[in-house]
């Protein structure tokens, strides 16, 4: 890493007219040629893969994976215009991001639900935001060898393992993607202002938002970047770690600029109020008092910087304390906070100080949990675009630094090489915990506390490994840590009825019905206790239940079906002939259709029935299976 700037990548300087450069000359730097640039960015690119490259053997994630992939039919049905339709009317999952559907559409249009493809089209986005993160830090402010460090660190961090092996993240890298490539266009348009130069800012920003919100704060960073590299914002002569581009644009008055993103702060509100919307939709807004949110949000963001400093115990899942916080918790983590807000703001010389940092903080602050989504304190994946700031002040901190004490650059560079090594080895050791479902969140439990949902999920892994009498313990330990939480109270509810406990099981799936907010989850626990009640032999309240799953969840074709099946039973062929009809128009399959032609056989619409076996005949790839299978259900 350079710790002088100078003519690197031969960037040009246009002063204005009586300012001049009092910086001294360069007396090294590692990257003086775009040919040594190419060599350490191609270094850095291969580390990358090299270090990410066993995620190319790991298994889908049974965390988020199975809806945004392999149990979503949309998805799995491939790029087509349903799709395309269905992607930008649903709020599925909790969310409204359409492109990052198609992503996964198109994932499976080209590798079908073979993991190794979609994982590795991440690490590629992944490799992309490498050197996107660079361009943009190079040609904003001249610096090759601090851009490329805060390059390094951005693909090199353990906190961003989560990120990138993780498939469900798709939508934090290709939303990380439009933004970089938003915030380099606009560095052009402010350097030849134009109203196609800002629609394409604008453009890039709308795809963001429609990758993930997470990027809703671009508006608020380019204000930052006005302020620093670029100096738009109370425009001055040039100080350390200034701008090599800075000289020769046209300083702006800070109501001017804030006047500029308007249109951006419009999409912004916009996307606000969709994401609100598609949350409480998805029963993904947790309900804790303002202070306690408050005071999560406080200590998350002290934490968050000792992760960035210290990157130990990461995990997929940090539970929210509640209100269980102490005071001087929370006082001391306000107190951090607070001094270092003041130190970069009165260290006014180094204006990539308060840029780095309020960097930091404001684009974390849609994740913070000020509006909580989801049962986490923090999370990893949170970190992939604040941390940009942090490495920013880091790498141009330590530099001037090195710089103001004539240390020799040699050593500078050691120092970021040994620092790059270090994390290249809890990284590598981090995603060897995501090589299956139980290292995962066996490692969860271990570096965690009173983790309900770390629980649930190891004792989801061991259950499908068939391993019901290890996986129970897990799920009564997350319903004594968590009462209220209706994932572990179903799955007591599931073990009760494998086990012809029905009256029990019974009880925990209304349990469940009263506390999920899920509408996936309350569908699932409808449909279960259907079943029990169908085990019963109660039919009328079995099709009662199952009518409730479909209801709230009008996608779920295993309740569908199993309506249908209920209704034929008890002789209600049109209901049977209705639910058979919406599952194959969900999911169209072979032995969906040799149901319905039963039920029309029956209720004497011969013609029908025909049409319908000749559709069986045309889906199914072993048409004999799919009649087994159709008339196994009927018989049972």
């Amino acid at each position: 890493m350079d710790n002088l700037r100078a003519r690197e990548g031969q960037v040009t300087t246009a002063r204005r007219s009586g300012e001049r450069d009092t910086r001294p000359p360069s007396r090294f730097s590692l990257l003086t040629s775009p040919r040594s640039q190419m060599l350490v960015l191609g270094l850095l690119l291969a580390a990358t893969v090299a270090v990410y490259c066993p995620v190319h053997g790991h298994p889908f994630a049974n965390y988020d994976d199975p809806d945004y992939v392999f149990d979503n039919f949309h998805v799995k049905s491939g790029l087509h215009w349903s799709t395309v339709e269905w992607a930008f009317t649903t709020f599925a999952a909790a969310n409204w991001h359409p492109l990052t559907w198609l992503s996964h559409a198109a994932d499976v249009q080209l590798f079908q639900l073979n993991p190794a493809g979609h994982h590795d089209m991440n690490l590629l986005i992944h490799a992309l935001n490498v050197l996107l993160l660079f361009w943009v830090l190079r040609t904003a402010t001249g610096y090759a060898g601090r851009s490329a460090m805060v390059a390094a660190l951005f693909a090199l961090h353990p906190i961003n393992v989560e990120t990138v092996v993780w498939i469900a993240e798709r939508k934090n890298l290709l939303s990380m993607t439009f933004f970089l490539l938003a915030l380099g266009a606009y560095r052009s348009y402010v350097l030849k202002p134009h109203v196609g130069r800002y629609a394409m800012v604008v453009l890039l920003y709308a795809m963001g938002l429609m990758c993930k919100p997470q990027v809703i704060t671009l508006p608020c960073v380019l204000l930052l970047w006005d302020y620093w590299p670029l100096q738009r914002m109370f425009a001055g002569p040039q100080d350390p770690g200034g701008p090599a581009t800075a000289n020769g644009i046209a300083g702006r008055s800070f109501f001017w600029l804030v006047r500029e993103k308007l249109p951006l702060l419009t999409l912004a509100v916009v996307s606000a109020v969709i994401t609100v919307q598609a949350q409480g939709a998805g029963g993904a807004l947790a309900a804790y008092p303002r202070s306690v949110r408050v005071e999560n949000a406080v200590v998350s963001y002290a934490k968050y910087v000792g992760k960035a400093l210290w990157p130990a115990h990461l995990a997929p899942m940090y539970p929210h304390p509640g209100n269980s916080l102490r005071e001087w918790q929370v006082l001391l983590a306000l107190l951090f906070l607070l001094a270092v807000t003041g130190f970069v703001i009165e260290d006014g010389r180094r204006r990539y100080f308060p840029v780095g940092w309020f960097w930091f903080l404001g684009t974390l602050v849609p994740m913070i949990g000020l509006k909580q989504v989801g049962a986490q304190a923090m999370a990893d994946r949170y970190a992939y675009l604040p941390f940009v700031g942090l490495f920013i002040m880091i790498c141009w901190g330590s530099s001037d630094w090195a710089t103001q004490r004539h240390l020799a650059p040699t050593w500078l560079v050691a120092l970021s090489v040994a620092v790059l090594l270090a994390l290249v080895s809890v990284t590598h050791r981090q995603i060897g915990y995501w090589c299956d479902h139980l290292t995962l969140w066996a490692h969860t439990v271990q570096v965690t506390s009173n983790n309900w949902q770390a629980e649930n999920n190891l004792g989801m892994a061991l259950l499908r490994r068939g391993r019901m009498e290890d996986a129970i313990p897990h799920f009564r330990t997350a319903a004594a840590i968590d009462p209220a939480d209706p994932v572990s109270n179903m799955n007591i509810g599931i073990y009760e009825h494998s086990h012809g406990n029905v009256p029990q099981a019974i009880e925990q799936y209304k349990k469940t019905i009263s506390l999920a907010k899920n509408p996936k989850l309350l569908a699932q626990a409808y449909n279960n206790l259907a079943y029990a009640y169908k085990d019963l032999g109660d039919y009328a309240d079995a099709q009662q239940n199952f009518q409730a799953a479909v209801r709230v969840n009008p996608e779920f074709v295993g309740a569908w079906i199993s309506l249908g099946l209920v209704a034929q039973k008890s002789g209600d062929l049109a209901l049977a002939i209705q639910a058979y009809s919406r599952a194959l128009k969900v999911e169209p399959s072979g032995f969906g259709y040799v149901l319905l032609a039963r039920a029309l056989e029956q209720s004497g619409r011969k013609a029908e029935a025909e049409a319908a076996i000749e559709r069986a005949r045309n889906l199914a790839p072993d048409f004999s299976s799919a009649q087994r299978e159709a008339d196994s259900l009927l018989a049972r």
